[in-house]
């Protein structure tokens, strides 16, 4: 299946297209580490890899990351995605921020748990832990750091993500550790792969925040309705 993959949930603006069908096939990928500006880089990079692979025609579907993950970051890549599914007639499906982040450490034979976890601020994290058949041991959610070391459980585990380093001084357990700095955003290769992987019907493209907005319309001021 040849799939289009976005994510803009992190610290990265990502676009792939891979046929997961055929391994020997060039995979057309890009991730580019920012913090803001997720907006104005999406679009030029969804059409380069658009062109270098044949165009929106050869797309069978597109796969989007939904969370967690910065607002305004979802916002952007949920938008492209559907747009372009909807202009095209191609199926969109979310794929999991978290599941993404483990995806690449549960490949093979993987002997030990894996953990994802994004830094939430105020020391609270986006968590979720996976055992190495890729099942999830516990649902996806915002807890503080120590809580999901305790989910974590004795080791040995891999902890991934923005809010590793949190998790795992949390532990106290040397058996329990960080993995790969370089995956603290998905690679948009395992989006597409995930993406193929999943029944659209289980996989919307829909938002998941796990938490309130920081920010809040303010009501100072406001003018009152007649």
């Amino acid at each position: 299946m040849r799939v289009l993959a976005i994510d803009t949930a992190l610290g990265a603006c990502s676009v792939a297209v891979v046929d997961t069908d055929d391994d020997g096939a060039a995979t057309h990928a890009v991730s580019r580490a920012m913090a803001r500006g997720h907006a104005e880089a999406l679009m030029p990079e969804v059409a380069r890899a658009l062109e270098a692979a044949g165009g929106l025609a050869a797309i069978e579907r597109i796969a989007v990351t939904v969370g967690p993950g910065s607002f305004t970051g979802l916002r952007v890549g949920l938008a492209c995605a559907r747009a372009l599914g909807l202009g095209a007639r191609i199926p969109v499906v979310g794929v999991s921020t978290l599941s993404a982040l483990v995806a690449p450490l549960l490949i093979g034979d993987a002997a030990a748990p894996v953990a994802a976890a994004i830094d939430a601020r105020h020391g609270r994290v986006f968590f979720q832990a996976f055992a190495p058949d890729g099942r999830p041991l516990v649902s996806a959610r915002l807890v503080e750091a120590r809580d999901a070391a305790r989910a974590v459980g004795g080791g040995p585990a891999l902890v991934v993500g923005s809010g590793a380093d949190e998790v795992v001084a949390a532990a106290r357990d040397p058996s329990i550790r960080r993995a790969d700095a370089s995956l603290d955003a998905p690679d948009p290769v395992w989006v597409a792969r995930l993406g193929a992987a999943c029944d659209p019907a289980d996989a919307p493209p829909r938002p998941v925040y796990l938490k309130a907005a920081d920010a809040h319309p303010q009501t100072r001021g406001r003018i009152a309705r007649a």
